[in-house]
């Protein structure tokens, strides 16, 4: 019987993968990671001679040219599970860089809606993580990636009159769980922002060998109440353009 058992860590090495559906050779080694596939277009108006790759699920995956280089986007979904998946997947077809290009919402109050944050490292809130490492490893980014999102996001934000912050975020499971007493929690620490996803990036890509940072845009702030659910949010969209811009321009002047 225990020859039967599967390994998944060594099974779909290569070929087609399972559930993002690209081989090696398809993509980049620098993939930009938003959650909503929606979104992967407002990345691909960005790039030069866009080609989609593949749309399973919730990865929707396209190539497209930055001054010159490739660069792929490909959608993570929402939450720690779906994240782990595509980076790992991903990285069995040749990605090195990740970049997050996601939202957000913000812990302190000086942190407004539309402004893009770059995470320090995740408080690990999530149950995807605790699958992989003991509850005291840290979830923390690429630190040349981290510190290129700063110095590009500020000079960009100087320019076209955007802010950019940096700390440490959490990343959590249950959207509608958290509470009012858990949100002051978190901000009594100096937590920055919460989102769902960044836990699981980092840790994958620390165990697995790759960079990954993430740079988010404020969709709203749960400590003064600027919040806009279930409508048009203009700050919020014109925050995740920033943020794409960011990313593009860091990871061309890294060439990572």
């Amino acid at each position: 019987m225990a020859d039967e058992i599967v390994d998944k860590a060594a099974v779909g090495l290569s070929g087609r993968q399972y559930h993002v559906g690209v081989a090696s050779g398809e993509i980049s080694d620098v993939v930009l990671m938003p959650g909503d596939p929606f979104r992967v277009e407002l990345i691909a108006e960005r790039l030069t001679n866009v080609t989609e790759v593949a749309h399973k699920r919730e990865y929707r995956t396209v190539n497209g040219f930055y001054k010159g280089r490739l660069v792929t986007a490909c959608s993570s979904g929402m939450g720690c599970p779906s994240t782990a998946i595509g980076v790992e997947e991903l990285a069995r077809a040749g990605a090195r860089t990740f970049v997050r290009v996601g939202s957000t919402a913000s812990l302190q109050p000086s942190i407004a809606v539309g402004d893009l944050v770059v995470s320090h490292g995740s408080l690990r809130n999530d149950g995807t993580t605790a699958a992989y490492v003991p509850p005291g490893y840290p979830a923390v980014p690429d630190f040349e990636l981290t510190l290129m999102l700063e110095e590009v996001g500020r000079e960009l934000g100087a320019r076209e009159g955007f802010a950019v912050h940096g700390g440490i975020n959490a990343t959590d499971d249950a959207f509608y769980a958290e509470t009012p007493e858990w949100i002051e929690r978190l901000s009594s620490l100096g937590i920055a922002n919460v989102e769902m996803e960044s836990s699981a990036l980092f840790v994958v890509a620390s165990l697995r060998g790759l960079r990954a940072a993430m740079i988010c845009a404020v969709s709203g702030n749960l400590v003064t109440g600027d919040v806009v659910y279930g409508a048009e949010n203009p700050r919020l969209h014109e925050g995740w353009g920033h943020s794409i811009d960011v990313a593009l321009e860091a990871v061309h002047r890294l060439r990572a």
